[in-house]
């Protein structure tokens, strides 16, 4: 076991420990356990939006996508960055005028009914759950690939881990954590991708060359051209779909702007975000095609099967053990904040929705929701490590986007038609949720990814649904389901409607305005 490794590791364990310390003396109320009282700037969220965003699936698994199949692993950069314009022009700023605390209080905003808060809540649920999976993964493999620890004990290690800083700190632990790691993750994606371009004697045109040599009998097409997976157009369309449509859905992200003080920081904090995420999934080329050009097909593979190692292994050529040692310890970290996140967004959908809303009708002190929230916590991070234990072999990029068709399909019409359709009802947000969740769930469950008769899933069968990914089946049954329940649903008074569409535009209610 080396000495650097374990230094750097427990240099960055024990920073992210120290924030959650000092965080913890600042977590008093719902409000800061949820959403650091609100007090954070726009370029600190933004920085904390592009920590929660530029997680294992963004460093560990596009970099091995990429390296494994050329520009068929890019397409999850292309998707990833430009889902924010989405987040931008239509999500944020009615998101924080209309929210408190989660999602589901966005949609509340318009609809009292208790089923409706409860649907979205369990929809968030769902998301967390299929994109901790994808970090949960990331940690295993590489734990299991500096310590030797076998992956079961890996996975458990994080878990307990990330399920601390929820606890004890919070939102604001976890945005501080989040920060750190982005300033971290963006410092040694630009040195590996710099070292990488002095291989190449900083010739963009020579690798895109040294690129197109790249041969393999796995390959069904050139591996700079699409299509060396093998994949149908179709495919890569529907992945583009949910990439593209799933951000403006996760909840963990959508949480991220009630932690600013109104919808102008919000806007703020997501054009800091763009622009940090935008340099970064344009460096993953650079992280791609360098493992590519510098390691071989079957060491990425051998070190694990997804490629989900091919960047800390492009460190250890590049730079030894000691860039090897800080480009893991930035992994790891990165895992820990991202997971702290979605773990405290599963246990605020659950806590302050399903308890304090649905069950006690919101007649529930802080005490009791913080406690809710705390307990919620351990059982989403319980669930989650069992999960993680069968999804090994699996890469973290494409897990993630699982999470991301779930999120397009269940949580995006009725953000959609909540904010911009007056005869939304609340059939219609019901129909809405339930139809895009259960149709992504039911065709993931039937796809080659669940059922394989290579027996490399989690059923080894043939599958009953050829795509990969069902996004672009799933998010327009998610909008169809959604219209139709509303057509099938009684009409309702337009003046929830105006009092949203005034409220999303000023963060004004129409009932504070005196006449």
């Amino acid at each position: 076991m080396n000495i650097t490794v374990i230094v750097m590791f427990l240099f960055f364990v024990s920073l992210t420990l120290l924030i959650t310390f000092f965080a913890s003396k600042r977590t008093n109320s719902a409000s800061d356990f949820y959403t650091a009282g609100g007090g954070l700037t726009g370029w600190q969220n933004g920085l904390a939006i592009a920590g929660d965003y530029l997680s294992a699936a963004s460093f560990l698994g596009i970099a091995g996508a990429i390296a494994l199949w050329g520009f068929d692993g890019f397409f999850y950069s292309i998707g990833y960055l430009t889902a924010y314009l989405v987040v931008l022009y239509i999500v944020a700023e009615p998101l924080r005028n209309l929210g408190k605390y989660t999602l589901a209080d966005m949609i509340a905003a318009r609809f009292e009914l208790k089923k409706v808060r409860a649907a979205a809540a369990v929809s968030s649920i769902t998301i967390v759950i299929f994109y901790m999976l994808a970090q949960l993964v990331g940690a295993g493999a590489l734990i299991q690939l500096l310590f030797g620890i076998p992956y079961t004990v890996a996975v458990i290690i994080v878990g307990i881990m990330m399920t601390i800083y929820v606890l004890f700190g919070g939102m604001t632990a976890t945005s501080w954590v989040q920060m750190v790691k982005a300033v971290l993750l963006m410092i040694g994606t630009v040195i590996i991708s710099v070292m990488v371009l002095a291989h190449f004697n900083f010739s963009i045109s020579e690798m895109f060359g040294a690129m197109k040599n790249i041969k393999s009998a796995d390959f069904k097409g050139e591996f700079i051209n699409p299509g060396s997976k093998g994949s149908s157009p179709l495919d890569n369309i529907s992945l583009i779909i949910a990439l593209l449509f799933g951000t403006a859905g996760l909840p963990h992200i959508l949480m991220r702007f009630f932690t600013v003080k109104d919808a102008k920081t919000a806007r703020s904090s997501v054009m800091w975000a763009t622009w940090i995420i935008g340099i970064f999934y344009i460096l993953t080329i650079f992280l791609g095609f360098g493992a590519a050009a510098l390691l071989t097909r079957e060491e990425i593979i051998a070190a694990n099967p997804a490629g989900n190692m091919a960047a800390p292994l492009l460190a250890d050529k590049l730079g030894g053990d000691f860039l090897m040692s800080f480009v893991c310890a930035v992994a790891f970290a990165t895992i820990l904040a991202v997971v702290a996140g979605l773990v405290l967004s599963g246990a605020s959908a659950f806590a302050h929705d399903i308890y304090g809303e649905v069950i006690k009708k919101g007649k529930v002190t802080e005490r009791e929701q913080m406690k809710a929230a705390k307990l919620a916590s351990l059982a989403v991070a319980v669930l989650s490590i069992i999960l993680a234990l069968f999804a090994q072999n699996m890469n973290v990029a494409f897990l993630v986007s699982l999470a991301f068709c779930v999120a397009a399909s269940a949580n995006l019409p009725v953000i959609f038609f909540t904010i911009f359709w007056k005869q939304f009802n609340t059939q219609g947000a019901l129909t809405g949720i339930a139809v895009g969740l259960v149709t992504s769930l039911i065709l993931v469950i039937l796809s080659p990814n669940v059922m394989n008769p290579a027996g490399t899933a989690f059923i080894t069968a043939n599958p009953l649904f050829p795509l990969s990914n069902p996004a672009i089946i799933s998010v327009p049954a998610g909008f169809l389901g959604a219209f139709l329940g509303t057509f099938l649903g009684k009409q309702e008074s337009l003046e929830k409607y105006r009092e949203v569409q005034v409220k999303s535009i000023t963060g004004i209610s129409t009932s504070d305005v005196t006449h």
